[in-house]
């Protein structure tokens, strides 16, 4: 099982003062920050695009911060150079937006980026079976995409389960509601890639919320 990584989204952070949140939680010892991208359509919600990340990546450079960009987009082929261009690290694509899935994987990684692919809380695990060899992440959604600070869905761990007995090296992210309370349900079922807002931004001592999250993924690896 790869080694745990915490990522704040910072979906929940300040948006008036997204420079010192963003360097706040690398602070606190964040390993990759967790920045959610939503279209209106694909979503009901309209957040940031590539020029944000432009900014953020200013003043966070590459080599001391990994940009986890969630793609809640439709045709998430059509923003894959400008957010390369943008600085971001790894590009999530959601499933069940495209139908081109490898050819989406190869453009991500020709435009030297890592690649990844979210299933929202209907879309079966096996959907992505065929597809992991050639992805470097998975992220299984713990909550309908769209918004923060939703209740996390239990019922997603064995999809969780069956892509970590299936893949023991694959990065497995969850996404949706953790924190110090459903954090295990997410460890045991092997995920290793803990996306946490509010359980983060708002907790009265973040850097303890994330040793503490950390701490749980680790524990699972020892069993």
């Amino acid at each position: 099982m790869p080694e745990a990584k915490i990522a704040p989204s910072i979906l929940a952070g300040d948006f008036a003062n997204l420079e010192y949140e963003c360097k706040r939680m690398m602070k606190c010892g964040s390993d990759w920050l967790h920045i959610d991208i939503m279209d209106g359509h694909f979503v009901p919600n309209l957040t940031i695009g590539a020029p944000v990340v432009t900014c953020i990546r200013g003043v966070l450079p590459k080599g001391e911060s990994f940009f986890d960009c969630h793609m809640m987009v439709s045709e998430p082929e059509r923003w894959v150079d400008d957010f390369a261009k943008a600085g971001s690290d790894l590009y999530c694509f959601h499933y069940e937006a495209t139908a081109e899935h490898e050819a989406l994987i190869d453009k991500i990684h020709a435009a030297g980026m890592r690649a990844g692919c979210a299933i929202k809380p209907k879309t079966p695990a096996s959907a992505v079976f065929d597809l992991v060899p050639k992805l470097d992440m998975v992220l299984v959604m713990t909550v309908e995409p769209g918004f923060g600070g939703q209740k996390f869905m239990k019922d997603c761990m064995p999809k969780v389960e069956a892509l970590r007995s299936k893949f023991p090296e694959l990065d497995i992210e969850v996404d949706g509601g953790l924190s110090i309370d459903t954090i295990d349900f997410a460890a045991d079922a092997g995920a290793n890639v803990i996306v946490a807002g509010t359980g983060v931004f708002r907790a009265q001592d973040p850097q303890e919320a994330i040793a503490a999250l950390r701490a749980a993924v680790n524990k699972r690896q020892l069993k």
